[in-house]
């Protein structure tokens, strides 16, 4: 049976989630359908502000306008196109192993076999590519694949902390494999995509790392932020 504690957490989420889908509405931060594209999206945006990662997608995808072409293509030639947005190097390489171990896997440049996966091979394939950690693996099964995961990125972690979802005594910043899954655990199923598609939104723009605009902020009420 349900025990009175969990149905007031079950209920915070459920009031936080639907407030947060009133403001947000969902929005999909540009990403991308295709889960191929939205894992190469990804390794673009790491450590880049999102107007820098957007020109980075877009200037690979033009120099490169099939999977085919960007697998064949030389390290040289991909660190030239990602070099005006920085971290060329390692993300030159991490789409070059990429691409070779789904080459490998599946014969040609395609992550669509993913589709017919249960989620835990789905995870774990994805999890063996270089660059790829559980957030990632995530984002690609959410986004691109549909599956009802919660990829918990430093927006989202924030938001939780503050709300009082995290209950560890410890109040950091890293988050490990084991938070991600206890975080994803105690989000209902059909609210995980809406609720890390909102909280990215809102950790943008309102429960920033400093100076939150907590005045301006529609859950301020079920919050425990300090300051």
């Amino acid at each position: 049976m349900e025990s009175v504690k969990a149905r007031i957490k079950n209920a915070s989420i459920n009031i936080v989630a639907a407030k947060l889908q009133k403001r947000y509405g969902a929005f999909h931060h540009y990403n991308k359908k295709n889960p191929l594209d939205e894992l190469i999206f990804i390794i673009c945006s790491v450590k880049r502000r999102e107007d820098r990662y957007l020109l980075a997608f877009r200037d690979l995808k033009r120099a490169f306008p099939s999977y085919k072409k960007l697998s064949v293509a030389s390290l040289y030639r991909i660190r030239a196109v990602l070099t005006p947005y920085g971290l060329q190097n390692e993300k030159a390489l991490a789409i070059k192993q990429i691409l070779e171990a789904v080459i490998e896997r599946f014969g040609r440049p395609t992550l669509s076999p993913l589709g017919i996966m249960n989620d835990t091979d789905c995870e774990a394939f994805l999890l063996g590519l270089r660059g790829v950690g559980k957030k990632v693996a995530r984002c690609v099964m959410m986004y691109s694949l549909g599956r009802a995961v919660f990829p918990v990125d430093s927006n989202c972690w924030r938001v939780c902390q503050r709300l009082g979802w995290v209950n560890w005594r410890h109040n950091r910043n890293t988050i490990s494999s084991k938070d991600m899954d206890l975080l994803q655990a105690r989000i209902p199923e059909r609210l995980r995509a809406s609720l890390h598609l909102n909280m990215v939104s809102h950790g943008r723009s309102i429960c920033t790392v400093r100076k939150p605009k907590c005045v301006s902020c529609m859950i301020k009420n079920h919050c425990r932020y300090k300051g």
